[in-house]
Protein backbone atom coordinates (compact mmCIF):
# COMPACT_ATOMS: atom_id res chain seq x y z
CA UNK A 1 0.00 0.00 0.00
CA UNK A 2 1.21 3.59 -0.97
CA UNK A 3 -0.11 4.71 3.12
CA UNK A 4 -0.72 2.89 6.27
CA UNK A 5 -4.20 1.82 7.49
CA UNK A 6 -4.32 0.70 10.41
CA UNK A 7 -7.80 -0.72 12.01
CA UNK A 8 -8.48 0.17 15.01
CA UNK A 9 -11.14 -2.24 16.62
CA UNK A 10 -13.54 -1.39 19.20
CA UNK A 11 -13.03 -3.80 22.08
CA UNK A 12 -16.32 -3.09 23.43
CA UNK A 13 -20.04 -5.82 22.56
CA UNK A 14 -17.78 -8.23 21.07
CA UNK A 15 -16.41 -11.74 21.80
CA UNK A 16 -12.51 -12.85 21.27
CA UNK A 17 -13.71 -14.99 18.11
CA UNK A 18 -15.17 -11.74 15.98
CA UNK A 19 -12.30 -9.12 17.41
CA UNK A 20 -9.74 -12.35 16.19
CA UNK A 21 -11.42 -13.40 12.71
CA UNK A 22 -11.94 -9.04 12.13
CA UNK A 23 -7.91 -8.98 12.42
CA UNK A 24 -7.96 -11.98 10.45
CA UNK A 25 -9.61 -10.18 7.43
CA UNK A 26 -7.52 -6.84 8.08
CA UNK A 27 -4.73 -9.02 7.81
CA UNK A 28 -5.33 -10.52 4.32
CA UNK A 29 -6.50 -7.36 2.82
CA UNK A 30 -3.62 -5.68 3.32
CA UNK A 31 -3.80 -3.53 6.39
CA UNK A 32 -0.87 -2.27 8.46
CA UNK A 33 -1.64 -2.68 11.71
CA UNK A 34 -4.18 -3.69 14.44
CA UNK A 35 -5.33 -1.19 17.26
CA UNK A 36 -7.55 -1.87 20.25
CA UNK A 37 -8.43 0.10 23.40
CA UNK A 38 -6.74 0.08 26.96
CA UNK A 39 -9.77 -0.13 28.79
CA UNK A 40 -11.64 -1.77 31.68
CA UNK A 41 -15.26 -0.06 31.14
CA UNK A 42 -16.57 0.41 27.74
CA UNK A 43 -16.23 3.78 26.81
CA UNK A 44 -19.05 4.15 24.13
CA UNK A 45 -22.60 4.13 25.63
CA UNK A 46 -23.47 2.71 29.11
CA UNK A 47 -20.10 1.48 30.97
CA UNK A 48 -21.60 -1.76 32.19
CA UNK A 49 -21.35 -3.27 28.23
CA UNK A 50 -18.80 -6.01 28.25
CA UNK A 51 -15.36 -5.42 27.25
CA UNK A 52 -11.96 -6.89 26.36
CA UNK A 53 -8.39 -6.59 28.17
CA UNK A 54 -6.12 -4.68 25.65
CA UNK A 55 -2.97 -6.09 26.10
CA UNK A 56 -4.35 -9.84 26.52
CA UNK A 57 -6.22 -9.68 23.13
CA UNK A 58 -3.03 -8.22 20.89
CA UNK A 59 -0.90 -11.36 22.17
CA UNK A 60 -3.81 -13.85 21.35
CA UNK A 61 -4.24 -12.01 17.77
CA UNK A 62 0.14 -11.78 17.90
CA UNK A 63 0.14 -15.51 18.12
CA UNK A 64 -2.41 -16.04 14.58
CA UNK A 65 -1.28 -13.22 12.53
CA UNK A 66 2.01 -13.05 10.97
CA UNK A 67 2.49 -9.82 9.35
CA UNK A 68 0.54 -7.10 10.81
CA UNK A 69 2.10 -4.61 13.51
CA UNK A 70 0.02 -5.02 16.90
CA UNK A 71 -0.90 -1.29 19.54
CA UNK A 72 -2.64 -0.32 21.96
CA UNK A 73 -4.40 2.92 21.00
CA UNK A 74 -3.49 3.92 23.45
CA UNK A 75 -2.36 2.32 26.66
CA UNK A 76 -3.43 3.91 29.97
CA UNK A 77 -0.05 5.15 31.90
CA UNK A 78 -2.13 5.45 35.06
CA UNK A 79 -2.57 1.53 35.21
CA UNK A 80 0.66 -0.21 35.26
CA UNK A 81 4.50 0.77 36.61
CA UNK A 82 6.42 1.57 33.35
CA UNK A 83 8.34 -1.53 34.27
CA UNK A 84 5.34 -4.14 33.76
CA UNK A 85 4.13 -1.64 30.96
CA UNK A 86 8.02 -2.39 29.12
CA UNK A 87 7.80 -6.26 29.79
CA UNK A 88 4.03 -6.34 28.48
CA UNK A 89 5.12 -4.82 25.17
CA UNK A 90 8.23 -7.04 25.07
CA UNK A 91 6.45 -10.17 25.35
CA UNK A 92 4.16 -9.11 23.10
CA UNK A 93 6.95 -8.25 20.48
CA UNK A 94 8.23 -11.82 20.70
CA UNK A 95 5.15 -13.56 20.89
CA UNK A 96 4.54 -11.83 17.60
CA UNK A 97 7.97 -11.96 15.99
CA UNK A 98 8.64 -8.63 16.09
CA UNK A 99 5.24 -6.56 15.39
CA UNK A 100 4.59 -5.03 18.74
CA UNK A 101 4.01 -1.37 19.28
CA UNK A 102 4.13 0.38 22.68
CA UNK A 103 1.03 3.06 22.20
CA UNK A 104 0.72 4.86 25.72
CA UNK A 105 -1.33 8.04 26.93
CA UNK A 106 -1.91 10.09 29.82
CA UNK A 107 -5.47 8.16 30.43
CA UNK A 108 -8.73 9.85 30.87
CA UNK A 109 -11.22 7.65 32.37
CA UNK A 110 -11.64 8.57 36.04
CA UNK A 111 -14.65 5.84 36.13
CA UNK A 112 -12.90 2.41 35.69
CA UNK A 113 -10.22 4.33 38.15
CA UNK A 114 -12.76 4.54 40.46
CA UNK A 115 -14.07 1.36 39.97
CA UNK A 116 -11.41 -0.88 40.77
CA UNK A 117 -9.39 1.44 43.11
CA UNK A 118 -6.57 2.41 40.27
CA UNK A 119 -4.79 4.95 42.75
CA UNK A 120 -2.65 6.69 40.23
CA UNK A 121 -5.15 8.98 39.17
CA UNK A 122 -3.39 11.89 40.48
CA UNK A 123 -4.41 15.59 41.37
CA UNK A 124 -5.15 16.17 37.48
CA UNK A 125 -4.76 15.85 33.84
CA UNK A 126 -1.71 18.06 34.01
CA UNK A 127 -0.35 15.80 36.70
CA UNK A 128 -1.00 13.02 34.55
CA UNK A 129 0.51 13.90 31.88
CA UNK A 130 3.90 14.69 34.06
CA UNK A 131 3.49 11.37 35.04
CA UNK A 132 3.47 10.32 31.48
CA UNK A 133 6.73 11.95 30.74
CA UNK A 134 8.55 9.94 33.22
CA UNK A 135 6.96 6.87 32.38
CA UNK A 136 7.79 7.59 28.53
CA UNK A 137 11.47 8.01 29.72
CA UNK A 138 11.95 5.57 31.50
CA UNK A 139 9.94 2.48 29.25
CA UNK A 140 12.52 3.78 26.62
CA UNK A 141 15.62 2.97 28.77
CA UNK A 142 13.86 -0.53 29.43
CA UNK A 143 13.15 -1.74 25.80
CA UNK A 144 16.64 -0.33 24.95
CA UNK A 145 18.20 -3.18 26.79
CA UNK A 146 19.36 -1.06 30.11
CA UNK A 147 20.12 -2.37 33.81
CA UNK A 148 19.73 1.14 36.04
CA UNK A 149 18.13 2.43 39.33
CA UNK A 150 16.35 5.33 39.35
CA UNK A 151 14.17 7.28 42.19
CA UNK A 152 11.94 9.63 40.20
CA UNK A 153 8.96 12.55 41.51
CA UNK A 154 6.26 9.38 40.50
CA UNK A 155 8.73 5.96 40.12
CA UNK A 156 11.13 3.97 41.63
CA UNK A 157 13.06 1.25 40.07
CA UNK A 158 15.78 -0.76 41.58
CA UNK A 159 18.52 -2.68 39.27
CA UNK A 160 15.61 -3.00 37.10
CA UNK A 161 16.39 -5.23 33.79
CA UNK A 162 14.00 -6.03 30.66
CA UNK A 163 14.38 -9.49 29.81
CA UNK A 164 14.58 -11.21 26.97
CA UNK A 165 15.00 -8.05 24.66
CA UNK A 166 12.33 -7.07 22.17
CA UNK A 167 12.78 -9.27 18.86
CA UNK A 168 12.59 -5.46 17.45
CA UNK A 169 16.21 -3.38 17.52
CA UNK A 170 14.01 -0.55 18.01
CA UNK A 171 11.21 -0.98 19.63
CA UNK A 172 8.92 2.35 18.86
CA UNK A 173 6.36 4.24 21.35
CA UNK A 174 3.58 6.16 19.80
CA UNK A 175 1.97 8.55 21.68
CA UNK A 176 -1.80 9.42 21.66
CA UNK A 177 -2.62 13.45 22.34
CA UNK A 178 -2.25 16.94 21.64
CA UNK A 179 -1.83 18.52 24.80
CA UNK A 180 0.01 21.83 23.63
CA UNK A 181 2.85 22.16 26.61
CA UNK A 182 3.07 19.08 27.95
CA UNK A 183 1.79 15.56 25.73
CA UNK A 184 3.52 17.29 22.67
CA UNK A 185 6.61 17.61 24.11
CA UNK A 186 7.25 14.42 25.41
CA UNK A 187 6.07 13.31 21.39
CA UNK A 188 9.03 15.42 20.37
CA UNK A 189 11.37 14.64 23.20
CA UNK A 190 10.78 10.14 23.56
CA UNK A 191 8.26 9.03 20.98
CA UNK A 192 8.52 7.30 17.87
CA UNK A 193 5.15 7.78 16.69
CA UNK A 194 2.03 10.45 17.42
CA UNK A 195 -1.63 9.85 17.17
CA UNK A 196 -4.50 13.21 16.66
CA UNK A 197 -7.36 13.62 15.33
CA UNK A 198 -9.40 16.44 14.14
CA UNK A 199 -10.37 18.66 11.28
CA UNK A 200 -7.30 19.75 9.03
CA UNK A 201 -6.91 23.13 10.34
CA UNK A 202 -6.59 21.44 13.92
CA UNK A 203 -4.30 19.00 13.09
CA UNK A 204 -2.26 21.77 11.07
CA UNK A 205 -1.95 23.85 14.43
CA UNK A 206 -1.23 21.03 16.53
CA UNK A 207 2.00 20.51 13.82
CA UNK A 208 3.22 23.77 14.03
CA UNK A 209 3.21 23.25 18.03
CA UNK A 210 4.88 19.67 17.98
CA UNK A 211 7.44 21.16 15.45
CA UNK A 212 7.70 24.57 17.82
CA UNK A 213 8.78 21.64 20.67
CA UNK A 214 10.88 19.42 17.88
CA UNK A 215 13.16 22.66 17.72
CA UNK A 216 13.45 23.13 21.55
CA UNK A 217 14.78 20.07 21.81
CA UNK A 218 16.82 19.72 18.77
CA UNK A 219 14.72 17.04 17.08
CA UNK A 220 13.66 16.25 13.54
CA UNK A 221 10.06 15.95 13.48
CA UNK A 222 10.47 13.59 9.98
CA UNK A 223 11.58 10.67 12.83
CA UNK A 224 8.41 11.13 14.52
CA UNK A 225 5.80 8.61 12.22
CA UNK A 226 2.71 10.76 12.04
CA UNK A 227 -0.99 9.09 12.87
CA UNK A 228 -4.63 10.65 12.44
CA UNK A 229 -7.32 8.33 13.05
CA UNK A 230 -11.18 8.65 12.14
CA UNK A 231 -14.07 6.83 11.60
CA UNK A 232 -14.22 5.12 8.11
CA UNK A 233 -16.92 3.52 6.79
CA UNK A 234 -16.80 2.32 2.65
CA UNK A 235 -20.08 1.55 0.88
CA UNK A 236 -20.50 2.65 -2.58
CA UNK A 237 -23.56 4.75 -1.69
CA UNK A 238 -23.21 7.64 0.95
CA UNK A 239 -26.58 6.64 3.11
CA UNK A 240 -25.89 3.22 2.85
CA UNK A 241 -22.30 3.60 5.04
CA UNK A 242 -24.86 6.27 6.80
CA UNK A 243 -26.82 3.67 7.98
CA UNK A 244 -23.91 0.68 8.28
CA UNK A 245 -22.57 3.19 10.58
CA UNK A 246 -25.62 4.42 12.68
CA UNK A 247 -26.51 0.62 13.00
CA UNK A 248 -22.90 -0.04 14.80
CA UNK A 249 -22.81 3.05 17.05
CA UNK A 250 -26.69 1.58 18.20
CA UNK A 251 -24.85 -1.85 18.93
CA UNK A 252 -22.70 -0.26 21.65
CA UNK A 253 -25.73 2.44 22.96
CA UNK A 254 -24.13 5.24 22.10
CA UNK A 255 -25.63 7.83 18.95
CA UNK A 256 -22.80 9.72 17.95
CA UNK A 257 -18.59 9.63 18.14
CA UNK A 258 -18.36 12.74 20.19
CA UNK A 259 -17.51 15.26 17.16
CA UNK A 260 -15.07 13.13 15.44
CA UNK A 261 -14.23 13.39 11.83
CA UNK A 262 -16.73 10.53 10.00
CA UNK A 263 -15.52 9.93 6.52
CA UNK A 264 -18.54 7.48 5.54
CA UNK A 265 -19.16 6.99 1.59
CA UNK A 266 -17.49 5.52 -1.54
CA UNK A 267 -14.02 4.99 -1.87
CA UNK A 268 -12.78 8.12 -3.68
CA UNK A 269 -15.14 10.66 -0.89
CA UNK A 270 -12.80 8.96 1.67
CA UNK A 271 -9.70 9.50 -0.38
CA UNK A 272 -10.25 12.70 -0.82
CA UNK A 273 -11.08 13.70 2.82
CA UNK A 274 -7.58 12.00 3.73
CA UNK A 275 -5.49 13.33 1.05
CA UNK A 276 -4.87 16.86 3.26
CA UNK A 277 -3.77 15.29 6.22
CA UNK A 278 -0.96 13.20 3.64
CA UNK A 279 -0.39 16.38 2.17
CA UNK A 280 0.94 17.25 5.67
CA UNK A 281 3.02 14.44 6.09
CA UNK A 282 0.68 11.94 7.88
CA UNK A 283 1.10 8.62 5.94
CA UNK A 284 -0.44 6.66 8.87
CA UNK A 285 -4.17 6.60 8.94
CA UNK A 286 -5.86 4.48 12.37
CA UNK A 287 -9.43 3.63 11.16
CA UNK A 288 -11.96 3.29 14.01
CA UNK A 289 -14.31 0.43 14.15
CA UNK A 290 -16.85 -0.18 16.30
CA UNK A 291 -18.47 -3.99 16.79
CA UNK A 292 -19.59 -5.41 15.09
CA UNK A 293 -16.61 -4.77 12.64
CA UNK A 294 -17.27 -4.03 9.42
CA UNK A 295 -16.16 -6.33 7.00
CA UNK A 296 -16.72 -4.78 4.03
CA UNK A 297 -14.90 -1.27 5.12
CA UNK A 298 -12.22 -3.90 6.37
CA UNK A 299 -11.65 -5.40 2.97
CA UNK A 300 -12.28 -2.49 0.68
CA UNK A 301 -9.92 -0.23 2.24
CA UNK A 302 -7.16 -0.98 -0.27
CA UNK A 303 -9.41 0.82 -2.69
CA UNK A 304 -8.67 4.22 -0.93
CA UNK A 305 -5.25 3.33 -0.34
CA UNK A 306 -5.01 2.73 -4.75
CA UNK A 307 -7.18 6.52 -5.29
CA UNK A 308 -4.42 8.28 -2.70
CA UNK A 309 -1.37 7.02 -4.66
Amino acid sequence: MNMRFGAQLWSQQTTFADFRDAALVAEAAGWDSVWTWDHLMAIFGPWEQPILEGWTTLAAVGAVTRRIRLGLMVGANTFRNPGLTAKLATTLDNVSDGRAVLGIGGAWFEREHEAFGIQEWGTGFGDRLDRLDESVMLMRRLLDGERFSYTGRYYRLTDALCTPRPVQAHLPILVGGSGPRKTLRTVALRADAWNTSGTVQEVRDKLAILDEHCADVGRDRSAIELTVSFPIVIRDQAADAVAAYGAALAANGVEDMRGAIELLGPPGLVADAIRPYRDLGFRTVIVRLPAPHDRETLERIGEVDALLG
